[in-house]
């Protein structure tokens, strides 16, 4: 499986962004798009996730009532829709990609397939 995040860029405090997730490549029966993200200095963390068959979906504490985490099947993209953005909110974001789908919070490491990354910078 291949992942590309892009949409990442540089908005003010309030604004919105939406990044993007094209995969290609070997499919699975069952799956999970994951995004997460990295400041410097802290650990990745995870965003929000949906599985890519029914289309439900888990998101971050942090994140809930202001990030959107979205499928197109028949595009086999992802997408991550950022409004009421915060200067907290900076980071690098990652799209990831696992078989299955799991119940409780995703870590990182259960994730087997990776985009490049794309930097998201919140002005104040």
């Amino acid at each position: 499986v291949q992942l590309q995040a892009y949409g990442g860029g540089l908005v003010q405090a309030g604004g919105f962004l939406r990044l993007s997730c094209a995969a290609s490549g070997r499919t699975f029966s069952d799956s999970t798009m994951g995004w997460f993200r990295q400041a410097p200095g802290k650990e990745r963390e995870f965003v929000g996730a949906i599985r890519w068959n029914d289309g439900r979906t888990r998101h971050a504490e942090s994140v809930k009532g202001r990030f959107t985490v979205s499928r197109d099947r028949a595009k086999k993209t992802g997408y991550l829709q950022m409004d009421s953005l915060k200067p907290e909110d900076t980071a690098v974001y990652y799209c990831a990609a696992r078989t299955g789908w799991k119940v409780g919070t995703p870590y990182a490491d259960e994730f087997a397939y990776w985009g490049q990354g794309t930097q998201v910078t919140v002005s104040s």
